[in-house]
């Protein structure tokens, strides 16, 4: 499919599929969408857990992991991170992405693309605090139980796969959630709510990062 490199508001570049006018970060800003939806909406509530296990459902850029990986290293908070993705992003693109040189410093660099380079199926540790499995698969194919604290949903949007925001997908992710686990999403349509509550879970809207009025925040109780 054919992609292209542009830039977001806040100065971070996304992946854009001119195809489905689609990308996998919001044009107002990959870095603070990130930021927003996946650690102030998720990780900070379990900043007082020493150790978690997080789900991300589309590793896409890297993005929400490596931030992640940021934020273990600040809170001291030991993380074990799973990312699933089909199409992994090529490495003549994810080599371009300029994250690293906004968050931290071009010498964190090699930090990123370790993120990338790791071997699939396997869990690596990438620091004390952090360790990384990807697995490539569908999300269909997910059959996780009771794992994971939190989840990172970071889908495409409903609007060009609503497959993937099914009442079906989400029940793999109640199940793969231990009780008392947070699932957080920067979608907030209707039918993706009820197809959570159909699921199981206990649904809440929250305000969306810049550019978007409400995301969604569920929870396993």
């Amino acid at each position: 499919m054919e992609s292209q490199l542009i830039a977001t508001s806040d100065g971070s570049v996304t992946i854009y599929f001119p195809q489905w006018n689609e990308s996998y970060h919001s044009k107002h800003g990959a870095i603070q969408e990130a930021y927003h939806v996946f650690i102030k909406n998720g990780l900070e509530a379990l900043a007082d857990t020493p150790e978690i296990s997080i789900l991300e459902i589309g590793f896409g850029t890297g993005l929400n992991a490596f931030i992640t990986l940021l934020e273990s290293q600040k809170r001291r908070q030991k993380i074990n991170y799973t990312g699933i993705e089909y199409f992994p992003v090529p490495e003549e693109i994810y080599v371009q992405l300029n994250y690293p040189e906004l968050l931290v410093s071009q010498e964190k660099h090699h930090t990123f693309l370790e993120l990338h380079h790791c071997e699939w199926g396997r869990s690596i540790a990438l620091s004390d605090l952090f360790t990384l499995e990807k697995q490539q698969m569908k999300f269909e194919d997910i059959a996780f139980e009771n794992r994971f604290d939190l989840i990172y949903f970071d889908a495409f949007g409903y609007r060009v796969q609503p497959e993937l925001w099914s009442a079906e997908i989400f029940k793999k992710m109640f199940a793969a959630l231990k009780n008392g686990g947070i699932l957080t999403t920067y979608a907030a349509r209707g039918v993706i709510t009820r197809n959570m509550k159909e699921a199981g879970f206990i649904v809440k809207k929250a305000a969306g990062p810049i550019g978007k009025r409400e995301m969604t925040v569920a929870y396993k109780v």
